[in-house]
């Protein structure tokens, strides 16, 4: 499969092998881990492809039998499928045959999977059930062609990935030996993950989609960084939304990689404070028309916070800030590239009016969001000052050197315990 990597005359080429973590701790970061294109390939098959559970899907998003959704876990085309016996699979795209992706649909609905260059078909759970000319072709009495005596289709199956399922949300791993997905998500996140997930029948509003030049790596850490959205974003400093006095805790995983910023909204609009005095982002005299941007109506669920941002290391961010739900599906195509894909839901018992402001709310993010719009810029251009000097480091030392569940969101602990778990894992 090709990528699409950011080129620059300077990367670093060296092999995975011969790089070292450069320093005492994960204050410093190395510009190298968003460059490299072999520290790329060891981080699709440590994370990605071996020992953690990847999202692909909300069980709304296929309903009936035969509904099936195509996606990608790391850079592997994956299908989300329903079967007839109403259990959701999770197939590989690459017929067993002579590996082409067969599915090129994004959404649909198929009773079988049929591979157009040869016709080999499969079923919803991916095993093989008809090979063209299996037996040959008989001509003149004989029997020309076909395949082998001793082939044997269950030995042909398309890959099929162990799947997990919680609250209608869905993972799936290459690893057959994978942990639980309960003890994958840990105490502390599992109780965050229920709290939005808690067994209501989920709706699907509605899909953005972007590319964002830069590494894969950089989302999980903007969405585990709440040192910048009070000062990069004008709407969530001046309307209170998130910002640095307010009410908050950070907590982790025992692990370090998955991580909940949890978050409840202060006063909007607050003219001199420490947090806004001097900080430009901060518009005293910006008003908005439509209230429903920025209203909070309450949830019986929500119990306190007003947005809590999960990141599930390495593939998804399960966001709620205010009333938008989401998931935000992180899809990496090079070590200099990203697909990003937000699927936006709601409740089956919604009012209109709930779902009404759902759908306004979601137009605080996704890719030309009043907010989400500033990350995707500060990433590509990160990644641009990245491969411009990549024998330089960043900086993470907000808040000091250590790894550390908070009660305060004036730190960057959540991306120093990250790289304390990617060092772990990749063995530097």
């Amino acid at each position: 499969m090709m990528t699409n990597q950011a080129h620059n005359s300077n990367i670093s080429t060296s092999k995975i092998d011969d790089f070292r973590w450069p320093f005492q701790d994960t204050s410093q970061i190395p510009f190298e881990v968003y460059t490299n294109p072999e520290i790329y390939k060891e981080e699709l098959d440590n994370f990605f492809y071996k020992g953690h559970w990847c999202y692909v899907g909300l069980e709304a998003e296929i309903p009936n039998p035969g509904d099936f959704k195509r996606t990608v876990i790391g850079e592997r085309s994956v299908i989300m499928v329903r079967g007839q016996d109403a259990e959701i699979n999770v197939v590989e795209n690459v017929c067993a045959h002579r590996g082409m992706q067969f599915c090129r649909e994004r959404h649909g609905n198929k009773t079988e999977f049929v591979c157009p260059y040869h016709q080999w078909n499969y079923s919803l759970k991916g095993d093989l059930q008809g090979v063209p000319f299996r037996r040959g072709v008989k001509k003149d009495g004989q029997v020309q062609g076909g395949m082998p005596k001793e082939f044997n289709p269950k030995e042909h199956h398309l890959t099929q990935l162990k799947v997990a399922k919680r609250g209608g949300v869905v993972f799936a791993s290459f690893d057959l030996e994978v942990e639980s997905l309960e003890d994958f998500l840990g105490e502390e996140i599992i109780t965050y993950f229920d709290r939005l997930f808690d067994g209501r029948e989920l709706t699907i509003l509605g899909y953005n989609r972007q590319k964002i030049p830069g590494n894969w790596k950089l989302m999980q850490e903007n969405i585990k960084d709440p040192y910048h959205p009070g000062l990069l974003h004008t709407w969530f400093v001046t309307y209170g939304l998130w910002r640095a006095d307010n009410e908050a805790k950070l907590l982790m995983d025992k692990h370090y990689r998955h991580a909940a910023m949890v978050s409840r909204r202060g006063n909007a609009g607050v003219k001199s404070t420490e947090v806004t005095a001097g900080v430009t982002t901060f518009k005293d005299t910006m008003e908005i028309q439509d209230k429903r941007l920025i209203d909070i109506v309450e949830e019986s669920w929500w119990n306190g916070p007003t947005a809590v941002m999960l990141t599930l290391f390495p593939s998804v961010i399960i966001q709620q800030q205010v009333n938008s739900v989401s998931t935000r599906h992180i899809q990496p195509n090079g070590n200099g590239s990203f697909d990003f894909v937000w699927t936006h839901f709601g409740f089956k018992d919604d009012s209109e009016e709930m779902t009404q402001r759902r759908l306004i709310q979601a137009n605080l993010f996704g890719p030309a969001g009043f907010v989400s719009a500033d990350d995707g810029e500060v990433i590509e251009l990160s990644q641009k000052g990245f491969e411009q000097h990549p024998s330089h480091r960043a900086l993470v030392q907000l808040g000091g050197h250590t790894s550390e569940n908070t009660n305060h969101m004036v730190t960057e602990t959540l991306i120093r315990g990250m790289y304390q778990y990617w060092r772990k894992v990749m063995g530097k």
